[in-house]
């Protein structure tokens, strides 16, 4: 087991066909104590049910700096430590540049891009305590491209900003023994986008795709559990595409 002993937190772990449930699962088949962060606090009781002891779910909200110290601090105390951060909570918009309004603008880069950065600073502490860490940031395609599908101006510079703060996190932490990498996920056929994303969408984004498919919520665990774990414990800084070859550069 890849993770024995380790505490993860996971946040946006709570919708069934996501990256953060799907990291969940992983994870926990792998031996980590899994704390599983949400503001969905339905789905966020289900996600623990289907876990079981000794997993744990909180409710939190990642744009909400005092929340994110307020859990981890719980999380810590609950399972033991942190030694895992996986920074997957996320929200996106299809709006166009001149109809994006302020509000909007703010709840893209205060949940994908403010959150990373609020999650990692109340997690570092916990990791320095135990002797180091990995985070693992899921970023886009669409912070490499300019925008994707349906994300646009404010959600591609949220998640290139993503992929910057990781090399940053990697550069200032790595004398602690933490390890910060991203993950520029490709298209995905999971509920994401809330339905947007049509079964003719799907097709016409697949038959771009050079293996042929979308992606699955379990390509991006699996690429996850690769970095939280000794697999890559010679790898930070990084930014690992995980997009079928959507997008080769």
């Amino acid at each position: 087991m890849l993770l024995k002993d380790k505490v993860a937190i996971i946040t946006g772990a709570a919708t069934a066909d996501g990256i953060g449930r799907a990291t969940a699962r992983l994870f926990a088949e792998h031996g980590a104590r899994v704390a599983m962060l949400d503001i969905d606090e339905p789905a966020l009781a289900d996600a623990e049910r289907e876990l079981g002891p000794p997993h744990r779910s909180y409710a939190c909200d990642v744009a909400d700096g005092e929340q994110c110290r307020r859990t981890v601090d719980a999380v810590a105390a609950d399972l033991g430590g942190v030694d895992i951060l996986i920074n997957n909570a996320g929200v996106v918009y299809g709006t166009l540049l001149t109809d994006i309004c302020a509000a909007e603008y703010d709840h893209v880069l205060d949940v994908n891009l403010r959150g990373n950065f609020q999650m990692a600073q109340a997690a570092v502490p916990k990791m320095r305590a135990r002797g180091g860490g990995a985070i693992v940031c899921i970023s886009s395609i669409a912070g490499q491209a300019g925008g994707g599908v349906f994300g646009r101006a404010h959600y591609a510079a949220a998640k290139a900003g993503i992929m910057g703060l990781a090399k940053a996190l990697a550069r200032e932490l790595a004398a602690d023994g933490i390890r910060a990498n991203a993950i520029a996920a490709g298209s995905l056929d999971n509920n994401f986008t809330k339905g947007r994303m049509t079964p003719e969408i799907k097709a016409e984004v697949a038959a771009k795709v050079p293996l042929g498919r979308l992606g699955r919520s379990e390509d991006i665990a699996n690429a996850c559990l690769y970095l939280a774990s000794d697999m890559a414990s010679y790898v930070t800084g990084a930014v690992l595409d995980v997009n079928g070859g959507l997008l080769i550069h």
